[in-house]
This record gives structure tokens, C-alpha cells and sequence, in this order.
């Protein structure tokens, strides 16, 4: 039982990084961390202890936002409000800063399945495996999503700084 806790709890971190970066809303994010952990709690009995914890917590956390994803777009599509991704303020002043929000901003213009991709194999080090485990997809297809995810990033990454000026604008 305390095992079962504290390998959960050591995963706790990489879950909110990655449901931050799937839901660009902290709120939102850690709401789908602590559903995830809820139910991971009440479902532990279905976890088969030779295959790795850290997917099984992934493939938990991503079929809960493809879930709310699909449960806001019914909700969209009934009562007509779109849900609008927060406005950034504020840009920092730091150039690293300004490098680290031209990287989100170029992440955010991916399409979900790449930059899922993207996220689990480069961010949270998870194998091409387990990655297919957690998207429920081929490995091919993860391999695929994940080298025309790279590409296209780079390129966007790119085009900015070619005029010096910053790499990406919000597009309204």
C-alpha cells in the first residue's frame, strides 16, 4: 500500500508537466493530475506490475483529456462557447524566457498528435513503446508523429529568426 503511494506520488510531477503542456491551463491540468491519480487509486488492482507504472499513469492521464476534450466540443457544439486558451499578458523580459514561450507557442501550433509525441518521448523520456502504449497507436505511427513533429517545430522555430525579430506572433 505505501509502495503503491509513493511510486504514484514520485510520477506526480511529470503528470502535471505534461497535462500543462496538453492543456496549456494550470487549472485545468491539475484537475486532470488529481483525476488522474484518483482513479489510478481506485483502479490499482488493473495494473499489471511488470509493465512500467509511469505509462500506465500517462495512458490514464491522456484518455482523461481526450475525454474532456471530446465531453467540451459536445458542450461547444450545444451551447455555442468556445473555449479560449489563456492570453499571455505579459511577455518576460528575459531572452531565455522569450526563447522558452517561442518553443510553447511553436509546440501550441502542432497538431495534438505530434506534439504529444514530442512531449512524451523528449520531455518525459518515456520509450517509443511505451509512448504507443500510452496514445494507443503503433510504433510506427509514434515514430512517424514524432519526426514530422520535429521537423515541422524546427521550422517553425526557424522562421523567426532569420529577421531577428521574434520568432513567433499570436495569431487571434
Amino acid at each position: 500500500m505505501a509502495d503503491r503511494d509513493a511510486l504514484i506520488e514520485s510520477e506526480i510531477p511529470r503528470l502535471r508537466r505534461f497535462a500543462r503542456a496538453l492543456t496549456r491551463d494550470p487549472d485545468w491540468a491539475d484537475d486532470l493530475v488529481q483525476d488522474c491519480v484518483e482513479r489510478a487509486l481506485s483502479r490499482w488492482s488493473t495494473w499489471r506490475g511488470g509493465d512500467s507504472a509511469r505509462a500506465w499513469l500517462f495512458t490514464i492521464l491522456h484518455n482523461l483529456h481526450a475525454n474532456a476534450v471530446r465531453r467540451r466540443a459536445r458542450a461547444r457544439a450545444i451551447f455555442g462557447h468556445p473555449v479560449r486558451p489563456p492570453e499571455i499578458v505579459t511577455p518576460p523580459p528575459q531572452a531565455g524566457s522569450l526563447s522558452l514561450r517561442d518553443l510553447d507557442l511553436a509546440l501550441q501550433r502542432l497538431p495534438d498528435d505530434q506534439r504529444r509525441a514530442i512531449l512524451l518521448v523528449g520531455l518525459e523520456g518515456l520509450t517509443y513503446a511505451e509512448v504507443a502504449s500510452v496514445t494507443g497507436v503503433p510504433m510506427g505511427t509514434v515514430m512517424s508523429r514524432l519526426s514530422r513533429g520535429r521537423e515541422r517545430l524546427r521550422r517553425l522555430m526557424a522562421e523567426g529568426s532569420n529577421d531577428g525579430g521574434p520568432v513567433l506572433r499570436r495569431v487571434k
